[in-house]
């Protein structure tokens, strides 16, 4: 397996290509468009809908895997590393389904001169998506090389087996994969219905691989794209207006032209960069320039105080995303809440940066971007290029899990490149840029009433949905913010909803309980007071934080263990068991006495309701004074398929625990009339270390040969109502407005 970084990945593409080598094999369709379909990933042509995962839109083999002459193995897969591990468990898949060790394979990871498109890297899709692809295309070239190998060798392909990377014969002799390829045409496309390897011979898949892009990471070593160093690379800084809609009055660009070491100040409308030969001095410049603009102000914002009564009367768009009915005893005790979510800002840890390099015909830019793909089609435009002319190049970022403001920066990056055309141009946001100008995670408000019978079951349910678009990426060149200031500014392409079972604000608003009478009305709201797009997990988040709040607070008015009262009312056997298991894990069934201000909350949730299943119990101490709280032991199950690496799996699984843990007690976007206020670290807080939980126990239920069904986004919301009904069994204060901060939970308690 290479140990390479995506950064050193990222440079020797680059060397290949200022080489003259070029790739060749088409990326192309080879069959006839037939369908499209959208998911959160993006909008794709299916050519061959009857193949698994990314083969529907790429169907032709040597798209996802090349074998040259020397037996090199590369493994092209058009989704992107973001911190999830995918890059390991990818060549994991390849290795043992072509047979190999894993060391044989070298991974390309989303780039538009090299990969397959597969959109956008988001939703927990690429093991699906990709993975999926990966194997059966590797199983499929597999299969070809023993053929070819049979026919070289003169023996039954039956009668072969690969050991070591070679092909071996019955009576010991061996051909390489390099020999063996030399006879065989991979740019076909994969054939419907072949075998991929039985899950009882895996050697690689289902073990813990040590991931390869962890090395660089705890040793300092060279990883993001805020590390990459190129030739002869200059430094650029970006000044933005102060507000939302803000233009540009005058500027003194004349004045900080003639400072040390700057190259070029780049005016174009109200967009305003400067370049520098060395960092620092190009942050020297960039306050200057910021210092001496003067602007016309724009349009105020809402009350942060009433923005959720502002959402409630805004135009919405009415979509009806589940009404069934059916006969059911009559209600005997019906109850209702409503959940509020702010504002809520990505806070990577290492501000967007791009690089990007114009030699007057081609720009080439690197990139976190979630999706090359369509940054590349969004800054074509922007500039006015043929996008054969642009290649983009995933290099993994410093912080993601959503739209942040990678593909931003790498406008300014294109931006800045194109005006000062021949050298590498570094554009690396400031802190407070990165808080005020990202796209954030919607505020949203759900609606929830249900009703008991006399029994205590659930009879009818309704659920209502207030929020913006959770999907703002870049669907043409007004999707990226620079372009808002230019001259000739571009118009963002209208926001839409995405279309269930993936949703957006409505993802995970079906309750996967039985409930005989159940409404779920969605009111997706185009006009943005704020500017939204993703943010990990999407709606469901907080969907899954008010279903799950409500369904232990119908525990209680039925009397019944909150656990017990889950697993009455639910049929899928999966869901059952993983219940179950984090249950016992935690030890849910033992009642012993508890101190004050100690409490116990138990959440679950199917990913989307088609994707990898988990449960969360935990524990929590809360000190009634300040409303600080801890939280003690938290023990989860989860179901995510067929597991590559399990490691793998646990690091997504804990990771979500804490990202929502710090999401839940702490985040909240702040802003005035003017302008966003939580531009940093001390204005908008996270979970600290002193906040983690004490400990994290992930028990994996494995499902030999089942699809992978992506766990990135399984725990978010799980966390978010474990923790919120913890604190309600701890307090008996039940708060449904987000973030269970330390001032909102002290005060409810002195209220109380």
């Amino acid at each position: 397996m290479t140990n390479r970084s995506s950064l050193e990945n990222a440079s020797r593409r680059h060397f290949l290509v200022a080489g003259g080598v070029t790739v060749g094999f088409s990326l192309l369709p080879l069959a006839r468009a037939l369908a499209q379909t959208t998911t959160e990933a993006g909008t794709f042509t299916v050519s061959a809908p009857q193949l698994p995962g990314s083969l529907k839109s790429t169907p032709s083999l040597d798209s996802w895997i090349r074998i040259d002459e020397k037996s090199g193995i590369t493994v092209f897969t058009g989704k992107a590393e973001l911190g999830t591990g995918i890059r390991t468990a990818f060549i994991q898949i390849a290795a043992d389904e072509l047979g190999v060790p894993p060391e044989r394979i070298t991974l390309i990871t989303a780039d538009t001169a090299a990969t397959p498109n597969e959109g956008y890297t988001a939703g927990s899709h690429s093991m699906a998506d990709s993975g999926t692809a990966i194997e059966n295309a590797a199983a499929q070239v597999r299969a070809l090389l023993l053929q070819s190998a049979a026919s070289k060798l003169q023996v039954d392909a039956a009668t072969l087996d690969v050991k070591g990377g070679e092909i071996v014969s019955a009576d010991g002799r061996r051909i390489s994969f390099g020999d063996a390829v030399s006879g065989v045409n991979l740019h076909r496309n994969a054939e419907p219905g072949q075998a991929t390897k039985d899950p009882r011979a895996f050697t690689v898949i289902g073990r813990s691989f040590p991931r390869v892009d962890i090395p660089g990471k705890v040793t300092g070593g060279p990883s993001y794209v805020q590390d990459m160093r190129l030739p002869g690379m200059v430094h650029a800084r970006v000044v933005r207006p102060p507000s939302y809609g803000a233009t540009l009055a005058s500027v003194d660009t004349a004045g900080v032209g003639k400072m040390p070491g700057v190259i070029a100040v780049v005016k174009n409308g109200s967009y305003l960069a400067v370049v520098a030969d060395d960092e620092w001095r190009a942050i020297v410049a960039m306050r200057e320039l910021a210092a001496s603009a003067k602007w016309n102000g724009g349009p105020p914002l809402p009350e942060q105080a009433t923005i959720h009564e502002t959402l409630m009367k805004l135009p919405a768009q009415e979509i009806a995303v589940a009404d069934t009915k059916a006969d059911a005893p009559p209600a005997a005790k019906t109850l209702h809440a409503r959940f509020e979510k702010p504002y809520m800002t990505h806070g990577s840890i290492g501000p967007s940066c791009a690089i990007a390099q114009f030699d007057g015909t081609r720009l080439t830019v690197w990139t976190h971007t979630q999706g090359v793909f369509p940054l590349r089609n969004g800054l074509a435009e922007m500039l006015s290029m043929p996008r054969e002319q642009v290649r983009c190049v995933h290099v993994e970022g410093s912080g993601c899990y959503g739209h942040n403001g990678a593909d931003d920066v790498a406008a300014d990056a294109a931006l800045i490149a194109h005006a000062v055309p021949g050298r590498p141009v570094r554009v690396q946001w400031m802190r407070e840029q990165e808080h005020a100008w990202e796209p954030f995670g919607p505020a949203m408000v759900t609606d929830v009433t249900a009703s008991l019978d006399a029994s205590g079951q659930i009879v009818d349910w309704r659920f209502e949905i207030w929020s913006n678009s959770h999907n703002n990426r870049i669907e043409n060149a007004g999707r990226l913010m620079p372009t808002w200031f230019l001259e000739k500014p571009f118009m963002p392409a209208p926001p839409k909803p995405i279309p269930m079972p993936e949703g957006g604000g409505d993802r995970n608003s079906i309750p996967l309980y039985r409930i005989p009478n159940l409404h779920v009305q969605h009111h997706f709201l185009p006009d943005m007071p704020i500017r939204v797009s993703a943010m990990r997990s999407l709606g469901a988040y907080h969907n899954v934080f008010s279903i799950e709040s409500f369904v232990d607070e119908l525990a209680a008015a039925a009397g019944v263990d909150p656990v017990e009262f889950r697993l009455r009312h639910l049929d899928d056997a999966r869901a059952q068991d993983v219940i179950r298991e984090a249950a016992k894990r935690f030890g849910w069934s033992r009642v012993g006495t508890r101190e004050r201000w100690h409490g116990r909350g138990f959440a679950f949730a199917k990913y989307k309701n088609l994707m990898a299943y988990c449960a969360i119990a935990l524990e929590v101490m809360v000190e009634p004074d300040t409303g600080a709280v801890k939280i003690g032991r938290v023990a989860s199950a989860i179901d995510c398929g067929q597991i590559v690496n399990p490691d793998g799996v646990r690091n997504q699984v804990e990771g979500g625990i804490v990202q929502s843990a710090s999401w839940t007690l702490f985040e909240e976007t702040t802003f005035d009339r003017r302008t966003i206020t939580s531009y940093d670290w001390s204005t908008y807080p996270i979970l600290r270390f002193d906040s983690v939980p004490q400990s994290i126990e992930v028990d994996l239920i494995d499902r030999p040969g089942q699809p992978f069904l992506g766990v990135g986004e399984a725990s978010q919301g799980p966390m978010a109502a474990a923790l919120a009904n913890a604190v309600a069994d701890a307090t008996g204060q039940r708060i449904r407005e987000l973030p269970l901060s330390p001032p909102r939970l002290a005060a409810r308690l002195r209220n109380s």
